[in-house]
């Protein structure tokens, strides 16, 4: 672990040459201490039960919209957001039908199958300001899934209401294509 962190502390380090501002972006005089960002959030999720989800929706992956704010400070170097997103279908659902796996192959009952998908997420990271068109910026924090999962002839004991809390991770990028605008990209 210790050998982690070492790794990604050189791999941020800046020579002393940099100092001189000759390769490092310094944000201009006139950024705020603090900057608040709305931002809208079009993805696509694939599923870690993608055998499960093709079975039962006929698919492995799923648009998802959102939005959320993202404050940004210390010069535009440090940020937090808070994002909340859900299923980009109609009424923000998945409809399929209820399977079962025999011997590896999925067959479906007929059962219409109805699911939702909403996230709430609170990240923190770095933003490297080493352009003033490209950021690049890392950053961790918490998530929380609510899946549900219903059909019109099931028991109510049959149908699912579950959430779950994870850990994320992202590491992208910001594309400056005005001074008010941006769109970013990343793996998350």
């Amino acid at each position: 672990m210790k050998r982690f962190f070492l790794v990604v502390a050189l791999s941020v380090a800046v020579p002393a040459s940099a100092q001189t501002g000759s390769h490092w972006y310094n944000a201009p005089a006139d950024v705020p201490q603090i900057t608040l960002r709305p931002f809208l959030d079009v993805s696509s999720h694939t599923f870690t039960a993608s055998k499960t989800f093709d079975a039962v929706f006929g698919e492995r992956s799923a648009p998802f919209w959102g939005g959320g704010l993202q404050v940004v400070v210390w010069r535009g170097r440090v940020y937090t957001e808070l994002g909340a997103s859900r299923l980009l279908k109609k009424n923000g659902e998945l409809v399929g039908e209820r399977a079962f796996v025999s011997d590896g192959v999925a067959h479906g009952l007929g059962i219409p199958l109805r699911s939702t998908i909403k996230s709430l997420e609170l990240v923190a990271g770095y933003r490297f300001n080493v352009s003033p068109w490209v950021i690049p910026y890392v950053g961790a924090g918490l998530g929380n899934y609510h899946y549900t999962e219903e059909s019109d002839f099931a028991d109510p004991s049959e149908n699912l209401d579950v959430e779950h809390r994870g850990s994320i991770f992202q590491a992208g990028a910001e594309l400056r294509v005005h001074r008010w605008i941006g769109v970013a990209g990343d793996a998350h």
